[in-house]
């Protein structure tokens, strides 16, 4: 495994090898690859969940009006198929974020700068690759939700699906889109992101290193969901605190040989952070 991993280092992703993920503006929406996420949303949110009628979405195409001011994020195979997106809904002025819509906020609850700030909306990936019971609609599964945490990240030695019956226990699909959207945040003057969602979710990414912390009560929007916010200064510092490798392929940073051979050996021995 550790032969492998440092003979391919430098020649493909060393967290997500069988995805790859796109950036699209607002002002691509018309394109062939919104159009597939807007398909991927419909058959999520529509067809599987119902969680919206199918019949007010008779292309086929699950949009509102919030995208065309969102960044959107496409997770894609090496073959193209549009596995996952999330999007990064913007707010300027007198224009509201989704949760804002649906949600309440506790009364002191301080806003921080808009500009600052983004909403984590419409986070899916496709149900053909949430293929255990218990799986997601994040594409985390069942046992990572139980028991995973930022230590359990670590390099991929080789494609998870180049065999689709294969299985690895970190999220690679949402990892890859929550990696899109930090940089797009980093590089745009984003410190906040705000997230309307269930508990348990928040709970998983809270021991992965993203704090989200309840900024208003619980609230039935198609089940019961919180409105939450993260500061991405304090994401980083749980990050490095945690997970060295996994910050460095964040920021994308120059991962040496040395941070790869530690990080898989404190996976290995069960001692993550003790070196």
């Amino acid at each position: 495994m550790l032969v492998e991993l440092l003979t391919h280092h430098g020649k493909r992703d060393l967290l997500a090898p069988s995805f790859s993920f796109r950036r699209l503006l607002s002002k691509e929406e018309e394109s062939a690859v919104f159009r597939a996420i807007a398909r991927l949303r419909y058959e999520v949110y529509c067809e599987e969940c119902k969680y919206l009628d199918a019949a007010a979405y008779p292309q086929g195409l699950e949009t509102d009006v919030y995208d065309e001011r969102s960044i959107h994020i496409s997770a894609q195979t090496a073959e193209g198929e549009i596995v996952g997106t999330v999007r990064l809904v913007l707010a300027r002025g007198e224009q509201n974020f989704p949760f804002e819509e649906h949600c309440a906020v506790f009364p002191d609850f301080a806003f921080p700068p808009k500009e600052q700030c983004a909403e984590v909306s419409r986070l899916i990936v496709k149900k053909n690759y949430r293929r255990r019971a218990g799986d997601n609609l994040q594409g985390v599964t069942k046992e990572f939700q139980e028991h995973g945490s930022a230590t359990e990240v670590v390099p991929q030695t080789q494609p998870v699906f180049k065999h689709r019956n294969r299985r690895n226990r970190s999220p690679q699909i949402m990892l890859g889109m929550y990696r899109e959207m930090y940089r797009y945040s980093r590089q745009n003057g984003i410190r906040f992101w705000y997230a309307a969602m269930e508990k348990g979710l928040a709970r998983l990414l809270d021991r992965m290193g993203f704090h989200f912390v309840p900024v208003g009560p619980e609230t039935d929007y198609y089940g019961p969901v919180t409105t939450y916010l993260a500061d991405l200064r304090q994401l980083e510092s749980a990050l490095n605190n945690a997970n060295r490798f996994l910050l460095a392929w964040f920021q994308d940073e120059p991962i040496s040989d040395w941070l790869l051979i530690t990080t898989l050996v404190k996976y290995k021995l069960g001692h993550f952070g003790k070196l």
